[in-house]
């Protein structure tokens, strides 16, 4: 189970709130480890307001806990039911919202459906998806070409309903069959139990696999002239029969509508994200819905976790590419990493974790944060795991580091699932939250700021300028008279800035909100000669009524979210812009 951490949307809070994406695969309560209701001082001292955990239900351990034979049990290792309510108490004492992963796609082939479904039971028949094939001398040959995510076929041979069953993803995970409207209602009951317990909303993951094609003819090979046979990596194939069909989005609705019947109470808002990951940009804008029909809250925005070099322009063009896509009104959202991707330090080097924490914490929307990358976290070294798991995967889920005891403060057992990083010594919470000048502290005050400017949590996003070393953005918003200007520099050495030369009549000295650097806090700085270090971050104040997004120059490279307008007079923010 893994934890992030996150800010959420207007409509939840009086302004954006933040994520914690993945808590580190431990548990609630256990007598040698610390749980993470224990934690929950830390996370608010991040002024995190939401807490995201991956998959604890009763499963295998096949593809981390994703192969579920139970979803209305917790998984032993981690605790119980009971654990489990104690912790949404105790989040919830602390204002805090907890959301939870789901996986509706499949299930465990230890699941009671799956055992019902190949002995052909009543209504559990057809609760997955079954197809004649041929089975000679231990040979299959599949119904068609269609390969499991993880490579060779997606179809799989059960000696006992002597038919194939279809899994996107391992064959222990047969895929549900979402064309039988009761697998629907069952899903949805699950959600129901779940939301109950007080659940504030889910995470949907692999949605876009949901269903079909209701043909089986094959999938078109990338490469037309592989012999068809030599066919069995998953990238060697369109998808276009396997993923995202027509009907997938209105089942993702009707979770939309379920949700929506626990969101009544005031206060209670029930928050649903959904996983889109390598969808093009136009795929992806699908999740939010249609103007009167409503679906995710937002998308998950990984598009700055496939980034493995930085620029100035590469920013620029992950940003500009959602902000532009992105439908009317709707509400974007960061990650800078997560439980599959590098960690920040192994993909950039230690210099741009701050640089990249400013810019989470300063774009519009909500900022997820993956657990230990506000404090610099790296991967741990490749080592003989001894892991069921594509190992290539578990390298950013080691234990959070915590101090510099044994296991990093996570655990007084013996071992730890997975082993710490060797900087745990030097790398852990203890030492940075007493160094002014660590990523720690810098988070903290970067998320503080998040949390209480409206300028950044509601206001406008201007692009000033962008090169291959820096990017420089405004955040500004109607009814009040100072602006932010933020400036990164993501490049391989320093860059002299000057923006006397972008900014008619800009005063010649502006005051440093926040950087990367603590000794610089609240000096003064000349705005015609900026020297940024490699991996530096600035974050500038200036008070104006000359607001960039009504000028023609930057009208193009302004975005807003949800536009609203403050009143100084009432305290206010309003539509009546």
């Amino acid at each position: 189970m893994l934890a992030s951490y996150t800010h959420l949307l207007p409509q939840q809070t009086s302004t954006s709130s933040h994520i914690s994406a993945s808590w580190p695969p431990d548990h609630w309560t256990h007598q040698s480890s610390p749980s993470i209701q224990d934690k929950l001082d830390y996370i608010s001292t991040l002024n995190i307001k939401t807490v995201w955990l991956t998959s604890f239900y009763k499963s295998s351990l096949k593809d981390f806990r994703y192969g579920v034979e139970d979803f209305q049990e917790i998984d032993p290792i981690f605790g119980t039911m009971e654990d489990f309510e104690n912790l949404i108490v105790a989040i919830h004492d602390k204002g805090l919202k907890l959301i939870i992963d789901f996986i509706p796609n499949h299930t465990s082939d230890k699941h009671v459906w799956f055992q019902l479904s190949r002995n052909r039971t009543g209504k559990y028949t057809d609760y997955y998806i079954w197809h004649d094939c041929t089975h000679e001398n231990g040979i299959t040959t599949p119904p068609n070409n269609w390969l499991s995510v993880y490579g060779n076929s997606s179809w799989y041979f059960d000696e006992v309903r002597k038919q194939c069953y279809f899994h996107q993803f391992l064959k222990e995970q047969p895929d549900l069959n979402f064309r039988n409207p009761d697998v629907l209602e069952e899903i949805k009951e699950i959600m129901k139990f779940w939301l109950a317990k007080g659940v504030d909303g889910f995470s949907f993951d692999a949605v876009k696999f949901l269903l079909e094609a209701k043909h089986l003819r094959d999938e078109i090979q990338v490469n037309k002239s592989q012999t068809p046979d030599t066919v069995t990596r998953y990238s060697e194939l369109y998808h276009d029969f396997t993923t995202t069909q027509v009907g997938m989005h209105e089942i993702v609705q009707s979770f939309r509508q379920t949700m929506d019947q626990y969101s009544r109470e005031p206060g209670r808002y029930r928050f649903m994200g959904t996983e889109a990951y390598a969808e093009s940009i136009d795929r992806t804008m699908m999740y939010y819905g249609l103007p009167f029909i409503y679906e995710a809250d937002f998308p998950f925005n990984n598009y700055l976790n496939t980034l493995d070099t930085l620029s100035g322009n590469l920013l620029y063009e992950v940003i500009t590419s959602w902000m532009e896509n992105m439908p009317d009104g709707k509400w974007p959202n960061w990650m800078t990493g997560g439980p599959d991707t590098t960690r920040l330090t192994s993909r950039f080097g230690n210099q741009y974790v701050n640089t990249m924490n400013m810019l989470l914490l300063t774009l519009p929307g909500t900022p997820i944060t993956y657990y230990g990358e506000e404090i610099g976290m790296g991967n741990i070294l490749a080592t003989n795991l001894n892991e069921i798991y594509d190992t290539n995967t578990l390298f950013s889920k080691s234990p959070m580091q915590w101090d510099n005891s044994s296991n990093a403060g996570f655990s007084t057992g013996n071992h730890t699932w997975l082993p710490t990083n060797s900087d745990y010594h030097i790398v852990n919470v203890d030492v940075q939250k007493t160094q002014p000048n660590s990523a720690l502290r810098l988070y903290q005050d970067l998320s503080f700021l998040h949390v209480n400017e409206l300028l950044l949590s509601r206001g406008w996003f201007c692009l000033l300028s962008n090169d291959s070393h820096s990017v420089i953005y405004t955040r500004e918003l109607d009814g009040i008279d100072r602006i932010f200007i933020v400036l990164l520099n993501f490049g391989e050495s320093s860059t002299q800035l000057n923006l006397q030369d972008m900014i008619s009549g800009l005063p010649t000295k502006l005051r440093i909100k926040l950087s990367t650097n603590s000794a610089s806090k609240g000096s003064e700085i000349d705005t015609s000669s900026i020297l940024l270090e490699k991996g530096d971050g600035l974050i500038l104040e200036y008070k104006t009524n000359n607001l960039f997004h009504y000028q023609t120059a930057f009208k193009d490279k302004c975005f807003v979210s949800n536009r609203a307008c403050y009143s100084s007079a009432l305290n206010i923010l309003h539509k009546l812009c």
